[in-house]
């Protein structure tokens, strides 16, 4: 069975830090890309930072520069950094797991519960 579980979602003051982690099991973790996307009330769910199985990665502009992602193949946990939160990080945090069958057109896809994460101003 597989599982993304979220953690270290939590209430912070603007200009604070916080880090959320995922831990995925049931999954070859090293083969797949992994992505935190995140969701506010009344908004389309958006992806802040992704990084490749090579470690490649890359960011939402508004999270360039205060966000850091990163992942550690021998825990199946990626973890997403974020420094200098502002009110509108405000939002649900969703891990997602990603991976393409070779020779297919077809990809597997997976996603946590999500964690709350409250910037208050």
């Amino acid at each position: 069975q597989v599982q993304l579980v979220e953690s270290g979602g939590g209430l912070v003051q603007a200009g604070g830090s916080l880090r959320v982690s995922c831990a995925a099991s049931g999954i070859l973790f090293s083969i797949y890309t992994m992505a935190w996307y995140r969701q506010a009330p009344g908004k389309q769910r958006e992806l802040v930072a992704a990084i490749t199985s090579g470690g490649s990665t890359n960011y939402v502009d508004s999270a360039k520069g205060r966000f850091a992602i990163s992942r550690d193949n021998a825990k199946n946990t990626v973890y997403l950094q974020m420094n200098s939160l502002k009110p509108e990080d405000t939002a649900v945090y969703y891990c997602h797991a990603w991976v393409e069958i070779p020779t297919t057109q077809k990809d597997i896809t997976y996603w946590g519960q999500g964690t709350q994460v409250t910037v208050s101003s």
